[in-house]
Formats: structure tokens, sequence, C-alpha cells
């Protein structure tokens, strides 16, 4: 077990104005709210809430990594509006996210507030004591002018239904959570017809601005790994945020809520968030507020994160430590994966806490469930216990996301269990095989099997004849007869070419026609090519690229575009490829392709009264398809055209972790 001192978890809270440090509610929560299951800020994971922990002046970091989070004094009745049902790809908020979100009122006094302010703050409710927390915290910054307007009415959430549409293009379907003034929507982008997430909150929020700063910065990322910021904008008093939808993902919550990952998933997990993150932060960017929800697995396997940036400035939540917290969330995400158990004091996100197994110490996931891995179990108290102790004293805590990606790189390689296969059914002989034909009639009737039905075995029993009766009789004949008659008449006749001397007459073999295509299975000469991109606003797909495909070397390719999210070309269109031109009109059999990755696709050919290069996929008619790294597409019959189209359908994921297609070299037969 490792001791988690006081700053292994994080620094105490302060109500972010004067310092003085926040107050402990009856229900184990501070005043900035953090009831999320991370356990008291300050203390240990295992610790019972009693007192807070050390003042630290300056902005707080995110109360899900167990650090105090931003001040945001709001009315605790704010929490009692249950966001919608989550749906994969948004943002959806657990029962304790929310209560953690909605920081509790805080009881220490506000020396430069005045009595008015007070007064007014208490009518009008959650809005005013969010806003006048978050005129604390800035004030201590210097920004004095943002403690007037805080002072005033707060901003209008404005009345959002479904159907409702921003600007005029994004048609909101259905609210997945609302809270602190902001609410977030499925929706639909009706000019590109996909699913879409929206964040809506007014302009006149006190996060408004940091929120477009936040998605905009998220969005220059423009990593995979990552749910993609698609827009943000400030358009009619309204400020919204628009992000990618993942309707085949599933949030890691609902995934552990079926159980803990097998190793081999966990490995997976940690090594892609700490070395996403990684990326992230190397451009500046930080989470701060990692928690199950928020990581998605595709059915590729694929972890991808939301909510990078926006989240944070959503709720107001800000660190001096971003990658010491980054780093801590991850650890907790490892921690849960491994033991079904979220490592902290209270219970979270559908799991259930630590605090009941120990006090003062935080137990090693190999010591809570049996079978976990040992190398995983000491990974995870390097990344949680990140400012002394670990499990087992002798290897360095993980204090970034890069050390903890480095961490994960060096353990031996974690092999995916075996698939398990079924072992077929025995086979059933008959009834007759096994030798109980009659038997189930003659016990029925009571009468006993020659030899006494004691004493001889049932297989015993004749079988009945193959064709009983006088049927099988004249069928017999009938056959015998005539193989005779056959035998008799082929000799009459051999006997009679003999005879004559006149050697047996050949069938005359038809007249050969006149062919005027290449002989068949031979590769015909390719004149021409070019991109075949009907479907997208350019119309091209790497045109200088279309000659590598046929010039007769595997090293040289034509590749697509990068697509995000989908192997189907992004959900964006239905293919793209390339306009094979023979010159003119000839015999067309078969169409190889090489790729690089399983490659669906589809052997298309124009009308042979065709003379010039079609322009629209209808000019096509498609012959046959397949799937695979190397196709053999095959007409059923010879083709006569000019212009032959191979068209992609479905692209592989490449390293990078876009979905992008490779032809090396493609011929066609005739």
């Amino acid at each position: 077990m490792a001791e988690r001192s006081t700053a292994a978890v994080g620094v105490a809270e302060t109500s972010g104005e004067n310092g003085e440090p926040l107050t402990v509610r009856e229900d184990g929560a501070t005043s900035d709210g953090a009831t999320n299951g991370h356990g008291r800020s300050g203390e240990t994971p295992a610790k019972a809430a009693g007192s807070p922990g050390p003042v630290s002046p300056g902005p707080v970091s995110p109360g899900k990594n167990g650090r105090a989070r931003a001040a945001e004094a709001t009315d605790p009745t704010e929490a009692t509006d249950p966001p919608d049902a989550a749906e994969p790809g948004t943002e959806p908020e657990s029962e304790a996210e929310s209560a953690a979100d909605s920081p509790a009122e805080s009881t220490e006094p506000q020396e430069n507030t005045d009595a008015a302010e007070s007064t007014q703050g208490d009518e009008s409710g959650t809005g005013d004591a969010a806003s006048d927390t978050d005129t604390g915290s800035e004030a201590t910054s210097g920004a004095g002018s943002d403690a007037d307007a805080d002072a005033g009415d707060p901003p209008v959430v404005p009345e959002l239904h479904s159907g409702h549409k921003l600007a005029r293009r994004y048609r909101l379907e259905e609210c997945v959570t609302r809270l602190d003034g902001f609410s977030s929507w499925r929706a639909v982008d009706e000019k590109l017809r996909r699913a879409v997430g929206v964040h809506v909150l007014p302009a006149a929020h006190p996060r408004a601005r940091q929120v477009l700063a936040s998605a905009r910065s998220a969005a220059l990322l423009g990593d995979p790994r990552f749910v993609q910021v698609l827009d943000a904008v400030e358009e009619d008093d309204l400020v919204y945020v628009v992000h990618e939808w993942l309707p085949d993902a599933t949030p890691l919550d609902e995934l552990l809520a079926a159980g803990a990952l097998e190793p081999h998933e966990a490995y997976q997990l940690v090594l892609q968030l700490s070395q996403a993150l990684t990326a992230a932060h190397r451009e500046g960017l930080a989470h701060l507020r990692l928690t199950p929800a928020c990581v998605l697995r595709t059915g590729v396997g694929q972890y991808r994160i939301r909510g990078l940036a926006v989240n944070a400035a959503l709720r107001g939540v800000k660190s001096d430590h971003a990658q010491r917290d980054d780093t801590e969330a991850i650890g907790a995400l490892l921690y849960a994966s491994l033991t079904q158990r979220w490592p902290y004091e209270e219970d979270a996100h559908g799991l259930p806490g630590v605090g009941t197994l120990a006090k003062g110490t935080l137990v090693a996931p190999d010591q809570v469930r049996a079978g976990v891995h040992r190398g995983l179990s000491t990974l995870a108290m390097r990344a949680l216990v990140n400012d002394g102790a670990t499990a087992s004293r002798q290897e360095q805590p993980c204090a970034t996301p890069e050390e903890l990606s480095k961490a994960v790189s060096a353990l031996p390689r974690i092999r995916p269990p075996e698939t398990a296969f079924t072992a077929p059914a025995p086979y059933q002989r008959t009834a007759y095989q096994q030798g109980t034909y009659g038997a189930a009639g003659g016990q029925a009737n009571g009468t006993a099997h020659p030899g006494g039905p004691a004493n001889r075995a049932v297989a015993e029993q004749p079988a009945p004849p193959a064709l009983p009766g006088r049927t099988g009789k004249v069928l017999k004949w009938g056959v015998s007869a005539l193989l005779i008659a056959a035998l008799g008449l082929g000799s009459w006749q051999v006997a009679d070419a003999l005879l004559k001397g006149e050697p047996p007459k050949e069938k005359p073999k038809a007249p050969a026609q006149a062919n005027d295509s290449a002989p068949v299975g031979k590769p015909l000469k390719i004149v021409d090519a070019k991109d075949f991109d009907p479907e997208s606003p350019d119309g091209s797909e790497n045109p200088d690229k279309v000659p590598d495909a046929y010039d007769g070397d595997p090293q040289t390719y034509w590749l697509t575009s990068k697509y995000i999210g989908h192997a189907t070309f992004g959900n964006l269109k239905s293919g793209a490829g390339i306009v094979l031109d023979l010159g003119k009109a000839q015999s067309v059999s078969k169409l190889k392709v090489d790729f690089i990755g399983k490659t669906s696709a589809d052997f298309l050919a124009a009308p042979k009264n065709v003379t010039s290069m079609p322009s629209s996929l209808s000019q096509f008619s498609k012959v046959t398809s397949g799937n695979g790294e190397h196709l053999s597409l095959k007409a059923k019959k010879p083709i006569k055209t000019r212009y032959v189209l191979l068209w992609l359908t479905k692209l592989p994921l490449s390293d990078d972790g876009n979905y992008r297609g490779r032809v090396t070299e493609v011929q066609v037969v005739s």
C-alpha cells in the first residue's frame, strides 16, 4: 500500500477572492461542490472528510483529479435538474458529475461584496452565486472589470427546444445536458446531413469568451484521437460549439458497468490516452476534466477523448499544474478499468469508491481484485500518487502524460486474449445407423424380436430391403435392358465402320470467329487515367498521383485524401476512384488491383459506345465488387468497353489514425 500525502492528491480549495479556505458541508463537500467521488481536495482518497487542506493561491485544478476545482458558489438546488439520458458521442453527465459541477453555496464571507450585492445573490439563486464566485477568482488575477459585470443580472439562458435551428444549419434534436447556464444537444447538420453535438450558452455568460477561445484552440489540433471541434460561433446573443457525434462509440463508464477490462484493453486504454494528451500538452492544451464519460471506444478498438479544453472552459476549471492533473486523471481511469472501483473515497461514475477498503492509504489494484496485471497495477499507482510515494517505493512517479507514455511503452507487450472457438457438436447418427430401426415399433406392439429382446442386441436386426416389392423388380430389369441395348447399338456401329474401311466421322469444329480484341488473359495497355471524385466540391482526389497506380512499380501508389471517424469516407460521400482509358473499346474480363490495407472496391464499366471520359457515376454500370488487399475482380462474361472505373467504397485505417486508400498497382485483363 502507498501512503497518499496531502500533496499527492492536490491542493485545498480557496474561495478564489481572499485566499480563505472553503468550508465543509455536512454532506462532505467543500464549497466548490467537489462531490464527484474524488474525495476531499487536499486529503487522501481513503480518508474520511472532515477538515479542508492547506491553502494554495492561484487557479485551482479540476475536482475529478482529486485537486481543487475553480470556485463556483452556486445554490445546491441547481443540481436537482438531472440531465437527459446520455448518447454516445455527446457530453453526458452522471449524477455524481452533475453534483460536482454544481458547486455548493460558499459560507465564507466576502469582504469586498457589499450588503446589497449579497441580497441580490440570495434572490437570484444559482446564476448570481456562480457569477459572484467567478468574479472573485478573476479579481485575484487583476480582472476588476468583470466584478462589476457579474454584480448585475445573471445571463438569461435562451429558450431552446427540439427543432430550433442555429445558423440555419444545425437543427437541435435532443437535450442531453443542461447545467450551470449552458446546455448540450444532439443535433443534425442539415447541410452535410450528419449528426453533430452542440454546446450552447448565452453570449453574456461570464465564461463565453473562454469557451470560444478553448474551442478554437482545440479545433486547430486536428488530432484524430480527440473528438473534433467542427465550429465555434457567436451569433444572435448565443455562443455555440459544434463537435463530432460518434453514434457507434461506447463511453468508458458503460464498459465498466459491465465489468473490469481485460489486461490488453486496459493497456491500450492507458497507452492511447497518455499519447494523445502528450500531443495536446505540446500544443499548450489541457483537458482538466477527464472522466470515464469523456473516453469513447470505437468499434475498431480505438479510444477517443472528447471535451479537450472545452469541458473545463464550460465549467470555469483552471489549474496551475495541468499536466499533473491530466496524468492523475489517466491513472484514475486505469485504476477503475482494472478494479471496477473509483480510486477515491466516494462513489462516482457508477463505480463504488475505495473509502471503505482502508483508512489513510490507497490500496494497489492487484490487492483489490484478483488477476490484475502487476505491471499495470504499478503504473496506475505511479500516475495516481504522483507527488512521492508509489506502490513499489522504487519506481519514480509519473507527473506528466509524456512520462506516463514512456512508462507504458517500457512495459512488456500484453497480447490480446486468444479467440475462443466453440467445438462443433458431435455427429448424431440416425436411428437406422445406430441399429435401432424398427425397435420402437416392436416394443410398442409388445412383440419380442427373434432371439429374445433381452439376449440379442437391437443392432443385429436385419435392414429392410432398399426397393421392396414388385416396383423394385420392374425398375431393376428395365435398367438392365437399357444397358444391354446401348451396348449392342454401339458395337454394331463400330463393326459396320470397320467392315466398310471408313474411319469414324469426327464432328466438324466450329470456325473460329474473328476477334478484333487482344488475346484472352493478356493485360491491356492503359492509355490514360484520371482521378474520379464526382461527389466532392472540388471534384479531385490527388490527380498528380494517378500515374503511380499503373506504372508497374509496386513501391509507388495513388492515394485518397484523409478521412476521419468512418471507413466509408467519413460518411461524407459514397466513394472515389480512378477511371482507366484503354484508347478504344476492347474486350475486358478482369480487373486486378493491389492495395495497401484491406479495401472494399467495385469494378464498373462504361457502355462500349461512349467515346469521351465519363464525368458522373451514373454513366457506369457495376460489373462486380470485392474486399481485400489483392483483388481480382472478374466479370461473369467478357464485356466490351473503353473506360473502366475502379471505385473505392471502404478504406482501411492507416497508422496515423485516419482512413485512407492506397492503390499500388492496377491492371485491366482481356
